[in-house]
């Protein structure tokens, strides 16, 4: 495609994600289908565009006053997911002077806010957890996210999974602490891959791997995912339970349960039970009171740790959001909380960075619920035997006990700067015998 034609449409496609009205990815989907000419190369141009954009939305929009022409052509130009000589053009000599100009900004002479690219309500509570590290995490918010793969030990074992791949030209590597990932440095078309149909492999990211092994399910027991969404973490549970007992995938979605049917199929699980509910206290659910031996509620939360594949987010969410999603998290706990049996396991999480959405919601359960002792997540990995199970959890080893006397390793805390997977928390508890 000509470099004009290419940057008209990108023009247009960064238009449509900056209305903030849709998620971005389901604008960029929809972009798509209308364009059904577009090759590989022009879809993979346009989408990193658009995204790059939302990533330095308040950096773009300051360079972008200096330019000419339309706002979105002006935002697309400095987001051009192609190299200079060939984005050039496409540019009117007004146009690459002052892309020239904007490339010449010294970024350490650039404002906080357009170097950091987060909104005002969101830099406060993570500067206030982070410190020093605040620049880090930032900056990796900045960067697209790896592809992270679990590799399905139901039917595979990862060295020969990772060896196929190599044959397939698509290099990886072992993701660090999770014992079923691979990583991989791009974005290759898995989905025509013998290994991807079969359903020796999903994508899913290395925190999301570690939530389903901190559940620790095992064979013949009852286990629910609370919210189940499209089913990835409910693959690699049933994966766990080594296709035996009964796993129920719940979710208000029907729409996405629907989505988790074509991916059970592949994984060779016949344990998954998938059930639409109208909310949380739905009489499908009052049927298990105290039956589960274990139950994993991924609650619904702002998503603000995914920031590096959903950067639209930051843009899209606000404290009033926030607020309401934390009465929602409360109540969806409390009523998952009464499926676990005596002895049961019951795991609380989120993708979220926020304290509100994550030990907020913990420590106000705890204190509610005294039947469910809180467990050590450091300790729990160590014993998953997953490497560095200390630098995983927060409060971390010989820093000071947080207030209210939590102990260091109480709730599992991911980080992209730290660990390289999404933003995620995690608490723990038992019901008492």
């Amino acid at each position: 495609m000509h470099p004009k034609t290419l940057l008209d449409s990108a023009t247009e496609l960064v238009g449509r994600v900056l209305r903030l009205d849709h998620p971005a990815d389901a604008v960029v989907s929809r972009f798509f289908r209308e364009q059904r000419a577009l090759g590989p190369r022009e879809r993979a141009t346009l989408a990193e565009t658009a995204y790059a954009v939302l990533r330095r939305k308040p950096l773009y929009e300051h360079l972008a006053r200096a330019g000419t022409g339309g706002r979105e052509r002006r935002l697309a130009i400095l987001g051009f997911h192609a190299p200079r000589d060939f984005l050039k053009q496409a540019l009117t000599e007004a146009e690459k002077a002052w892309l020239d100009a904007c490339d010449a900004v010294p970024p350490a002479e650039l404002a906080p806010e357009y170097r950091h690219n987060l909104p005002a309500w969101l830099v406060a509570p993570l500067r206030a957890q982070l410190g020093d590290e605040f620049d880090a995490l930032a900056a990796a918010l900045l960067a697209p996210a790896p592809l992270d793969l679990r590799v399905n030990i139901l039917k595979e074992k990862r060295p020969p999974v990772a060896g196929e791949l190599a044959r397939a030209a698509i290099k990886t590597i072992e993701t660090p602490y999770s014992p079923w990932g691979l990583r991989i440095d791009g974005k290759p078309a898995l989905t025509r891959l013998d290994l991807f149909t079969r359903g020796a492999v999903e994508v899913q990211d290395e925190g999301s791997q570690l939530l389903a092994l901190l559940l620790d399910a095992r064979r013949s027991e009852m286990v629910a995912d609370f919210c189940a969404g499209a089913g990835g973490k409910t693959l690699a549970i049933g994966a766990t339970m080594r296709n035996t007992g009964r796993l129920y995938a719940f979710d208000v979605s029907a729409h996405r349960l629907e989505a988790l049917k074509p991916r059970l199929a592949r994984s060779g699980l016949s344990n998954v039970h998938p059930i639409a509910i109208a909310h949380e206290r739905d009489e499908r659910v009052k049927r298990l009171k105290g039956k589960m031996d274990r139950v994993l509620v991924d609650a619904p939360c702002s998503g603000l740790g995914t920031l590096r594949r959903n950067p639209d987010l930051k843009w899209r969410q606000s404290p009033k959001d926030v607020a309401e999603l934390v009465v929602k998290q409360q109540a969806i706990l409390a009523s998952a909380a009464r499926l676990v049996k005596p002895g049961g396991r019951l795991v609380y999480a989120t993708c979220s960075v926020l304290p509100d959405e994550n030990e907020a919601i913990a420590t106000a359960f705890a204190a509610a619920h005294p039947e469910f002792e809180p467990l050590n997540v450091a300790e729990l990995l160590a014993t998953l035997k997953v490497p560095a199970a200390d630098t995983l959890c927060a409060p971390a080893a010989g820093t000071a006990v947080e207030a209210g006397g939590i102990e260091p390793g109480r709730h599992l805390r991911l980080w992209p700067h730290r660990h390289a997977t999404d933003g995620f928390f995690a608490a723990v508890w038992q019901r008492a015998g």
